[in-house]
């Protein structure tokens, strides 16, 4: 179906599910290729990411745009490029001489039109928080101890209730994000108060348990 006109300056939830052939995207080879995919979308100026976070099965954006329009070529454009970068990374971990060749998103990206700023902060929340509601904070010594996820982009986040903690190594490199616009995503979310590190977002997901993947095994480098 043809996707709704979307307000100028609107603030969208966009997630984005992989095939299974790409494996956890939570690990630091998939980090580094989403990353460069980011960076290729932020260049062309078309959305602007402001929060992100990579999940095992999927990528969770929180996005600004100008229109439907510059939407739907911005999330085209970071598709076609992370799908560029992981089939290389996945070429490489099976000793393939030529880039993978096949899809690497299992159909269309589902998209949420931010309202309100009790949505807008739910959903800040929900991108920079999700890994407590899949237990990766459980994974690994050092997840343990950090209080925000290194496969998101909260360790630039100023709007946490207590300065958070993460032990990255030196060699880490945050993922690129663009300073919001939008009066939700700048003031209004702002209403409501400010996101623990430790929150967890949304229903737990031991129900679905079964579709859960194996546990992510590192930060990324």
């Amino acid at each position: 179906r043809k996707r709704p006109p979307l307000p100028a300056g609107a603030a969208v939830y966009v997630a984005m599910y992989v095939v299974a052939e790409a494996g956890s995207l939570r690990r630091p080879e998939a980090y580094r290729a989403i990353r460069r995919a980011l960076l290729n979308v932020m260049c062309r100026g078309l959305i602007r990411v402001v929060h992100v976070s990579i999940q095992r099965t999927h990528l969770q954006l929180l996005v600004e745009a100008d229109d439907e329009h510059q939407l739907a070529r911005g999330l085209q454009g970071l598709q076609i490029s992370t799908a560029r970068h992981l089939n290389v990374v996945l070429a490489a971990e099976q000793g393939r001489a030529q880039p993978r060749r096949g899809p690497v998103f299992a159909g269309r990206y589902h998209v949420t039109v931010v309202g309100s700023p009790r949505q807008a902060r739910s959903a800040i929340a929900y991108v920079l928080n999700n890994w407590r509601r899949h237990h990766e904070h459980k994974a690994g010594d050092a997840a343990r101890r950090a209080t925000v996820d290194p496969y998101a982009s909260g360790v630039r986040f100023d709007g946490w209730a207590t300065p958070p903690s993460v032990d990255l190594p030196a060699s880490y490199e945050p993922l690129p994000v663009a300073l919001p616009r939008s009066w939700l995503l700048t003031v209004g979310w702002r209403r409501y108060p400010l996101i623990n590190p430790r929150e967890v977002p949304g229903p737990d997901p031991d129900a679905y348990a079964s579709r859960r993947r194996p546990a992510s095994r590192t930060i990324p480098s």
